[in-house]
């Protein structure tokens, strides 16, 4: 069932973020855990960012209904549902968007939503043929060099077909792979600094 967790709650706050988990579908298990490994690794990324917001970010991580990219349902749906509960809570403020992984293939194709400002992909697992219509969105795709399983170059022409919209800048770690844990804090350092920007000015 999805979720969302708090990682950061201010009173009155100026924005709000969203962090999307990746995660391969599994067939004998097909439910998100909070203890798998792909949700815990964003973990210190929501942290990061709250710290970086200095209380005037409203920071949430997003458990999606199930595990992978189904037919029926996908992590696109979950980010829709996120963004009415955040309206529920906040009312229309601005919202930021950051995902690794599938997450960030997420936060790409959700990015379009009206209350969406912003959004952040970390090692996007992108198809080659991925758009959605960013106008007006600062983007930021942050790729490892070393990356084995979500393509680098898949990033790269996704982002070039994004940027026909809307300023999408992709900034590649030297030696990053896809777990993010060489050079974590080119990842995390990267999407807290860019979000806190272009939500709080």
């Amino acid at each position: 069932m999805r979720r969302l967790v708090d990682t950061r709650t201010p009173r009155h706050p100026a924005a709000a973020v969203l962090v999307l988990h990746g995660g391969a579908s599994r067939d004998d298990r097909p439910d998100v855990s909070p203890a798998q490994l792909s949700v815990l690794r964003m973990v210190p990324v929501a942290r990061r960012v709250a710290r970086a917001g200095r209380g005037r970010l409203a920071v949430h991580r997003l458990l999606n209904s199930t595990r992978g990219w189904g037919t029926s349902t996908t992590p696109v749906d979950d980010v829709r549902w996120a963004l009415g509960e955040l309206q529920e809570r906040y009312g229309d403020l601005p919202v930021g968007l950051v995902g690794h992984s599938l997450g960030g293939r997420a936060a790409l194709l959700a990015g379009g939503e009206p209350a969406v400002r912003c959004v952040v992909a970390l090692n996007p697992w992108v198809y080659p043929d991925d758009d959605a219509d960013l106008t007006g969105r600062a983007v930021l795709v942050v790729h490892g060099t070393e990356d084995r399983v979500a393509s680098i170059g898949r990033s790269r022409t996704v982002a070039a077909r994004l940027g026909r919209r809307t300023d999408v800048e992709l900034r590649e770690v030297p030696g990053g792979t896809h777990a993010m844990l060489q050079r974590r804090g080119e990842f995390d350092g990267a999407a807290a600094t860019f979000l806190a920007e272009h939500l709080l000015g």
